[in-house]
């Protein structure tokens, strides 16, 4: 499971609106296609900025043009350029939704063909006596679309108004006495836009479609992903989103061919990722990380659906804190145990409890509510040790050198719950620390420390006050013998809810740190 280090938005109205919208397009897309409108705006407001300089610049000096032409000219130009810089605002302000910003560009894509068409045939008729059999605006019909992929029937709408303006041009020019009334001057000054409308239709239409492919080509059964929250050794974390019921999820998901390697690795990791579903949907801790559903794709994905949390997890918060109060240490490990309880009560060992494995929370109503993550490397206590070791070879880690027991280490007796104990005797360290046990220049280095090296008391290396009591316990985790610590974890429990403190971690503590410490949400 890749690291979580940041609070994770719920699901907005922009998730669960953007097929009502009538884009019929994922949020990812259509948050790039905003993207990609604000950079038109920008584009746009320096051809207007120009365009505007050279008429106050340049047309005084014509004297062809009477003042209340060239006062129109500068009207015509500073309009199009203020337009386009409340365009450019609105993509950046998100006041809107993706869809309405969008919606707004359609909007500012007809304004903008009837400013071009009405300043053009203007122009060509007062220079020529002409008027145009083109303008730009058939450019814009047919390029727009392809930058801002909107559905055909959109695309049509908007080309069809677009158009409209070429002729409306001329009308309002024929009304004012601009210009002579002639039918066949509309008919002339509109086939060439109509034309343009018909070629915008067929290219949105392939362009949307290959969009939409592109969206169906990331469901995976119920749920459409929609942003990568991060990736690690055994696959990928999506943001995900149930198609129906608009429920928010994370979708661990791994291709094996990836990795590279022979046929017996993919299978191995195959069968440890389903190995991995399996656990979890076993559990019913509720610190344990909830599971909606998993599977295998026709193309070899495997994928599983769990809850989208909201945190960060116990190396986050020690990287952005500092070391923890030993009575909130003790609030948190005691859920851990909870976690671990039910699992080693069914015969599997986690082997990778670490701090980027256990996810603090604001849980529903609670807060510093831990959920226990990745049973990637979970195994059962009595599988042997030829399996155990086909299972962690070749490009699979057996788990991470800095919170490893000695017997995983080493091998030489099977690891059970009281590697886990050890496991969570390095996470109390780091936590109350800041440091970890052993930090060697290289993860054999690390290994060795584990399996010979006393470590130091925490209270030697920590700026805040630890408890002896806590200490104890600590230290008897990281004993290198497992039948000198702790034998499971209810006894560990147990140990830890009997630590004399001085005060108790509440939840109106924890509230009102949450209040304080939170950070800004955002998706990594």
């Amino acid at each position: 499971m890749p690291k979580h280090i940041t609070v994770l938005e719920r699901a907005s109205d922009t998730v669960r609106g953007h097929l009502i919208s009538g884009w019929a397009l994922p949020p990812t897309q259509l948050k790039q296609a905003r993207e990609r409108l604000g950079r038109l705006a920008i584009l746009f407001s320096v051809l207007w900025s120009i365009s505007l300089v050279l008429v106050v610049i340049l047309v005084p000096l014509d004297g062809r043009i009477p003042r209340a032409s060239f006062l129109a000219f500068a009207a015509f130009f500073g309009t199009s350029l203020l337009m386009t810089l409340v365009l450019y605002l609105v993509t950046r302000v998100k006041f809107l939704s993706d869809s309405q910003a969008l919606n707004l560009g359609l909007v500012y894509e007809v304004a903008l063909c009837f400013m071009i068409s009405y300043v053009s045939i203007w122009r060509v008729y007062v220079d020529t006596g002409w008027l145009p059999s083109a303008t730009w605006t058939g450019l814009i019909i047919v390029t727009y679309p392809l930058i801002i992929p909107s559905p055909p029937r959109r695309t049509l709408a908007t080309g069809l108004a677009a158009a409209a303006t070429a002729p409306l041009s001329v009308l309002i020019l024929n009304l004012n006495g601009t210009i002579p009334f002639n039918v066949f001057d509309y008919v002339g000054i509109t086939l060439d836009p109509l034309i343009c409308v018909a070629i915008a239709v067929f290219g949105s239409r392939v362009l949307h479609g290959m969009h939409q492919e592109v969206a169906r080509a990331t469901e995976l059964g119920s749920y459409r992903l929609q942003e990568r929250l991060g990736s690690g050794g055994m696959g990928e974390v999506w943001l995900a989103e149930h198609r129906l019921l608009s429920r928010p999820a994370a979708i661990k998901v791994m291709r094996p061919q990836v990795i590279g390697g022979s046929n017996d690795d993919v299978t191995v990791l195959v069968q440890r990722f389903k190995r991995e579903a399996q656990a979890t949907s076993m559990m019913h801790s509720e610190h344990t990380i909830d599971l909606f559903d998993f599977g295998m794709t026709d193309e070899g994905l495997f994928y599983y659906v769990m809850e989208l949390l909201e945190g960060f997890d116990m190396e986050h918060l020690v990287e952005e804190w500092g070391p923890v109060r030993p009575e909130r240490v003790i609030h948190l490990l005691r859920q851990i145990c909870h976690s671990l309880g039910e699992a080693h009560e069914s015969g599997l060992i986690h082997r990778d409890v670490k701090p980027a494995n256990l996810y603090v929370c604001h849980y529903g109503r609670d807060y510093d509510f831990v959920k226990v993550l990745d049973f990637g490397l979970v195994k059962g206590a009595e599988e042997s040790r030829i399996d155990d070791q086909k299972l962690t070879a070749a490009n699979v880690t057996g788990g991470t050198p800095a919170y490893m027991s000695p017997e995983q280490i080493l091998g030489h007796r099977p690891a059970d719950g009281r590697s886990d104990i050890y496991a969570m005797g390095c996470v109390a360290y780091w936590m109350v620390t800041g440091q970890l046990v052993f930090e060697g220049s290289t993860p054999m280095e690390t290994m060795v420390h584990h399996t010979r090296t006393q470590p130091v008391p925490p209270s030697e290396r920590s700026e805040i006050e630890i408890p002896s009591r806590l200490e104890e316990i600590i230290l008897s985790c990281l004993e290198k013998d497992p039948d000198n610590r702790p034998q499971n974890v209810d006894d560990l429990d147990e140990n830890l809810g009997a630590v004399p403190l001085d005060e108790l971690w509440s939840k109106q503590r924890a509230r009102e740190w949450w209040s304080v410490h939170r950070p800004t949400a955002r998706r990594s």
